[in-house]
């Protein structure tokens, strides 16, 4: 019995569920990147980082290859770049839609506020 395709699409994106992992995978959409370079701007513990590589090589997503001493890694489809713009996309919209509902939120409580402090303007003045 095959796995049903929802599910292979769910631990897909539970690979993903991984900030560090997010990182690594943008750094790379933009080029190749040694393991050095990738440690320095993830910013974690050395093994923290070779466990999120090993993880993103199981699952497909990026390959390594020897340069020397040096450990280079590069994404294994231009899509998976494709992916992390498409979902910076959907974020930017919700976002969006959640700072106009901010604002909305927030547009009468500064109306109530300006009709306190102008209250209060006008009782100042009546009692001096």
């Amino acid at each position: 019995m095959s796995t049903p395709l929802y599910r292979v699409k769910a631990d897909f994106f539970k690979t993903l569920g991984h900030p560090a992992r997010i990182r690594v995978l943008e750094l790379l959409s933009e080029r190749d990147h040694s393991v050095a370079e990738i440690l320095t701007d993830v910013g974690i513990e050395p093994t923290s980082l070779s466990q999120q590589l090993a993880v993103l090589r199981r699952s497909g997503l990026v390959s390594s290859r020897k340069h020397g001493s040096t450990v280079i890694y590069s994404l294994t489809s231009p899509e998976v770049a494709e992916l992390l713009r498409v979902a910076r996309s959907i974020l930017t919209g919700m976002l969006s839609e959640q700072a106009e509902l901010l604002q909305d939120l927030q547009e009468p409580l500064a109306a109530t506020k300006d009709r306190r402090t102008a209250r209060a303007g006008r009782r100042t003045r009546r009692t001096a």
